[in-house]
């Protein structure tokens, strides 16, 4: 086939156009990648799979000036921290083999969840950790990481060790902080120096940990003039659906005085309230005689009977758990009551109006509580399935709203602040969030103390670890090589138990 030179030319062009073109992707997405590495470094980021990490040079001043404070104060504070660091180091591994013990009884028992409280536990974000509260998780946890990490670049800067840099990184989900020390002062300096860098973060935890829990018993004197506390128990949320909701449920705002006879001023005095209750039999409630006998007349009254022979004939019957019932299923007013009249021996049933029966009538265990000259009564005691219970929940000026039901239930249907506000634009929830996050700093930086002083490979007590046996040993075990020796079995044993201990402590998470 023939063709044109100008035509052919034209091809020839195009094609080496395109040639050149394709050449050039991969000079382009070189260049790029090098663009990217290049902004990644000054910037200070590193990625890797599943972590992030960015670093800095720009507190390095701040750190510089916080080790330049009075030398004599920041001396003592961290020998202080190096005597701490070094007991925390020794008491860590006598609460993680405590722990261990109490995990390994659980597991053999019949009950996996166990009845004790452990010091440590694993925590799983969704499973053992409230969604709703994974906010102050991760910032209690960045936290005690930051100071941590504060307290051993000015000891390190103390110590006249150089400061690389600090920085933050995100491992999965978890957030974190470090410093990068110079490595070769690290090196020249004594073991004793050392140990106060070492022990500095520890140190740092600790002291956060007091100063959370500090404030943490301080906050009601210090919320006082905006907050009373001591008053009741204040609703701050109500869950939908659930059987404390409703038009004669609570609702948020409400304050919440009294559980039956048992009165509420904390939200401590909630929880044990609602134990008590549990625990006890059900709170019977004073009636004038009179009263029973108008529901005789109305046609409620079922006569007297203990025995099986006593059935639906008679209007009341036992439920499946051997209770009795003697009031018509679908209704939502009437309640079976039990009482013992004082001229019968048996036990009478009565179906009377719940809220009207309970109004104005005072607890009782027995007709002797209901005894008065004026206006003798019986003790009616509502006639419920096992573990129901009828609570009255006091929460003036509303009526009182009546529960039916498992304790926990109305327990976990609620949420509760011990703080009220003293003027109507305060928000509910701020000292609620403030006492909420003062526990997991408590509990979290408390915990990084005690892991990190573990002697175990790769945190903060291996290097304690090395630093104490080279500051305290050198005299009583001459060759360095036995000393290293020495160390690295306290280090596989420091790190056989901190996994163990993480192992089961997942498995007792997941077992529950």
């Amino acid at each position: 086939m023939s063709c044109s030179v100008t035509h052919c030319g034209k091809v020839v062009i195009q094609l080496t156009a395109t040639r050149r073109t394709s050449s050039s992707i991969p000079q382009s997405s070189s260049s790029m990648k090098s663009s990217y590495e290049s902004w990644l470094s000054s910037s200070g980021l590193s990625l890797s799979p599943f972590h992030v990490r960015w670093q800095t040079g720009l507190f390095n001043h701040l750190f510089a000036k916080c080790a330049r404070l009075n030398p004599t104060f920041l001396y003592l504070w961290f020998t202080a921290g190096m005597v701490f660091g070094v007991v925390a180091m020794f008491g860590s591994v006598v609460l993680l083999s405590r722990t261990l013990m109490q995990t390994l009884a659980q597991m053999m028992s019949e009950s996996p969840a166990g009845t004790g409280q452990q010091a440590l536990q694993v925590v799983v974000p969704g499973v053992n950790l409230p969604v709703s509260q994974l906010t102050y998780f991760f910032v209690a946890i960045l936290l005690s990481g930051i100071i941590h990490e504060f307290g051993h670049g000015v000891a390190a800067l103390r110590e006249q060790v150089r400061l690389n840099g600090f920085g933050m990184f995100l491992f999965v989900i978890y957030p974190g902080a470090f410093v990068d020390l110079f490595t070769t002062h690290l090196q020249l300096i004594s073991p004793v120096q050392q140990l106060r860098i070492f022990c500095a973060g520890v140190w740092h935890n600790f002291v956060l940990c007091v100063a959370a829990l500090t404030l943490l018993m301080l906050l009601p004197l210090l919320l006082f003039p905006l907050y009373a506390t001591g008053t009741g128990a204040l609703v701050t949320e109500v869950v939908q659906g659930s059987p404390a909701s409703g038009s004669r449920g609570l609702f948020v705002g409400d304050l919440v005085t009294r559980l039956e006879d048992c009165s509420v001023h904390t939200v401590e005095d909630w929880h044990s309230c609602i134990r008590r209750l549990s625990l006890a039999s059900q709170t019977g409630y004073c009636v004038r005689t009179s009263s029973l006998h108008l529901s005789w007349a109305a046609g409620r009254g079922i006569g007297q009977g203990s025995a099986p022979e006593l059935g639906r004939e008679g209007g009341a019957y036992r439920r499946l758990d051997g209770t009795m019932e003697c009031c018509n299923n679908s209704s939502l007013t009437d309640l079976c009551f039990s009482y013992r009249n004082n001229d019968l021996e048996g036990r009478m049933y009565a179906c009377l109006p719940a809220r009207k029966t309970m109004e104005a009538s005072r607890t009782c265990r027995s007709n002797a509580d209901c005894q008065t000259d004026l206006r003798p009564g019986l003790c009616v005691v509502p006639s419920l399935e096992n573990q129901t219970r009828l609570i009255r929940v006091r929460h003036p000026p509303q009526p009182d709203m009546l529960f039916v039901g498992y304790p926990p239930h109305l327990e976990h249907s609620v949420s509760l602040t011990n703080f009220v506000p003293r003027f109507g634009f305060l928000h509910l929830d701020m000292p609620g969030a403030i006492d909420t996050f003062c526990k997991y700093v408590v509990s979290l930086s408390g915990a990084l103390a005690v892991v990190n002083a573990v002697p175990c490979f790769a945190l903060d007590g291996q290097w304690m670890l090395t630093s104490f046996l080279e500051a305290a040993l050198t005299s009583l075990v001459v060759e360095k090589s036995n000393r290293e020796l020495l160390g690295f079995f306290i280090l596989l044993g420091g790190s056989a138990l901190l996994a163990a201990n993480v192992a089961l402590g997942l498995w007792m998470v997941t077992a529950r």
